[in-house]
């Protein structure tokens, strides 16, 4: 088996780089897909449970989407990941060729392709001049991943992920942020 990494490259950022670059918003996002991915017997925080985590609490990612009824029907999918939807996911690992898998706090991990995502977020905050990622930036990297369970979890609720794309590169999370009095990393500088 061929290593992803080519020779000579110098190895990806620690989970304590990563980490450092999330804003205080996204850090309580991955928490609550940590606890999560602990409640539903998971041994890994995969990018599904990233995907809902930000649902449930980043009201800049909310904006992004369609409205009420998408937001509604994502949830649905993601609440039953643990009673048959997901099923078919545990015991795997997921991994979109991102990067290998990265130790997480107590005893859960995150898959490759939730690490890889969470590298993209802090990426993409970086080129954009900002000392830390917030939940767009997280929205953006996961739906740019078109192997990832997030991706699969949005087009089985109808969402048009290039069209999310296009929506989150236009800044509609951040106007709609803005509009609804929502700081984050992601709008604001710290």
């Amino acid at each position: 088996m061929q290593s992803r990494t080519p020779q000579g490259a110098e190895p990806g950022p620690t989970r304590a780089d990563i980490e450092a670059g999330l804003s205080e918003e996204l850090a309580s996002v991955m928490s609550g897909a940590r606890r999560r991915a602990v409640r539903d017997g998971d041994r890994q925080v995969d990018t599904a449970h990233l995907l809902h985590s930000l649902l449930e609490h980043e009201p800049q990612v909310r904006a992004v989407f369609e409205g009420g009824p998408q937001i509604a029907r994502l949830l649905g999918y993601l609440v039953q990941r643990s009673i048959g939807y997901g099923l078919q996911w545990q015991g795997t690992v997921e991994d979109s060729g991102a990067v290998p898998l990265v130790a997480s706090t107590k005893e859960t991990v995150l898959s490759p392709a939730a690490a890889g995502a969470m590298e993209a977020a802090v990426d993409r905050a970086v080129l954009r001049g900002e000392p830390q990622a917030g939940g767009v930036d997280l929205l953006a990297a996961l739906a740019a991943d078109a192997e990832c369970r997030a991706v699969e979890v949005l087009r089985s609720a109808g969402v048009d992920v290039a069209e999310l794309l296009r929506r989150i590169e236009g800044g509609h999370g951040r106007r709609a942020g803005r509009e609804a009095g929502c700081e984050s990393g992601w709008t604001s500088a710290r």
